[in-house]
């Protein structure tokens, strides 16, 4: 199928998109978004299943010509819990929510998607579209995964899309496996005795079994994993006391783990375990670590990472699919997707600021290209 057969209502998914971004909702808060998706779809005669995973939406879409393979394709809809600097029309109307990532578009594209296959059913197979909550939080996918998503659907292939700022607008990238880090969230407690900033010795100090702890994580990389492999331990959090002379009680730390090899992710686990416990004796307080969130690498199959290339090939031109550059410290809960079923995990290039910056908006002039590859995609893939 040639690119420009594939119908796109640019308005449309712009007024869509722009809507969404207006009124963010963070991980399984997505209610309005939920019930915009599902709308769109029931109004589009597509079989529409709701409340999967807490606010997971999925359409159906059988082709005229009979059963055959089953593709899905993943959108997220959740936003971040931050406050948007920018100043776009479209700005976030809800106080410290903010479309910082691009979930806005990655769900306008998917909706385009739909939009084509709701007009166009002369094919062979099935197309699932997935829209998934709570992406940012990595318990999405998880969520929609326990609520039965591969038994009920039962799809041969999943495909996800999110957007690239430090890749040029009408470029696309897709590697063969590792694409993003494995990611879980580190939390540190630590508990001690309180007392006088005058009189430490009458104190076991959280504070200084924090600060010493910061330090000493950062050996787990430096001198317990092979050099050549990749691992980052960052702590992101830090929160203490409430006076400057007095010693708490209680301290707690927060960090992300990101690595791309389960080898490594589970020694870095080990060693931060056992500083934890050393450092607790070291300094008479308790200590106890959780890692949490815990997302695995999202590792692309090689045959659907070589279809997504030559699919794109032919909406991007060759040219501008990249294939060479190295794999994100990110992190993907379609990871959970891509354990289970083959698949790939793609990037569109948007130009612009980075995810997660506070003046972060998704490149509304790249939607039509997202649809195209989604649509072109799964023909591809159900021609197999």
């Amino acid at each position: 199928m040639g690119t420009n057969t594939i119908d796109v209502d640019i308005d449309e998914l712009v007024a869509l998109r722009r809507d969404i971004h207006a009124n963010p909702e963070i991980a399984f808060d997505e209610h309005r978004t939920s019930e915009l998706v599902a709308a769109r779809l029931i109004a589009w005669d597509i079989e529409t299943y709701t409340g999967i995973g807490g606010t997971g939406v999925v359409g159906v879409v059988r082709g005229r010509r009979g059963a055959g393979r089953t593709i899905a394709l993943r959108a997220d809809m959740d936003a971040l819990p931050m406050e948007e600097e920018g100043r776009p029309l479209h700005r976030s109307m809800r106080h410290g929510v903010f479309h910082g990532c691009g979930h806005d578009g990655h769900t306008a594209m998917l909706l385009g998607a739909a939009r084509h296959f709701s007009r166009n059913r002369d094919f062979t197979g099935t197309v699932v579209l997935v829209f998934q909550p709570a992406e940012e939080t990595g318990g999405g996918a998880n969520a929609m995964l326990a609520d039965g998503l591969e038994e009920r659907f039962g799809y041969d292939e999943i495909y996800a899309m999110h957007n690239a700022p430090h890749f040029p607008p009408g470029t696309f990238g897709v590697r063969d496996g590792a694409m993003l880090a494995s990611c879980d969230e580190i939390a540190i407690s630590i508990g001690g005795v309180g007392g006088h900033g005058s009189s430490p010795e009458k104190t076991r100090d959280p504070v200084m079994a924090a600060a010493q702890l910061v330090c000493a994580l950062q050996t787990v990389v430096s001198r317990s994993t092979d050099p050549g492999a990749m691992a980052v331990v960052s702590i992101g959090s830090i929160h203490a006391g409430s006076a400057p002379n007095v010693i708490p009680s209680h301290a707690a730390l927060t960090g992300t783990l990101r690595t791309f090899d389960e080898n490594v992710r589970a020694l870095v686990k080990a060693r931060i375990r056992t500083i934890c416990e050393g450092m607790a004796i070291a300094t008479e307080c308790t200590i106890s670590v959780d890692f949490l969130n815990s997302s695995p690498a999202t590792v692309n199959h090689r045959e659907q990472a070589e279809a997504a290339a030559t699919v794109a090939a032919g909406v991007f031109g060759a040219d501008n699919v990249l294939r060479d550059f190295a794999p994100l410290n990110g992190s993907e809960d379609f990871s959970e997707f891509l354990l289970r079923r083959p698949g790939a995990y793609v990037l569109l290039g948007q130009g612009g600021v980075y995810c997660h910056h506070p003046e972060f908006d998704f490149n509304d002039d790249v939607l039509p290209l997202g649809v195209r590859f989604f649509v072109a995609m799964t023909h591809a893939r159900l021609s197999a």
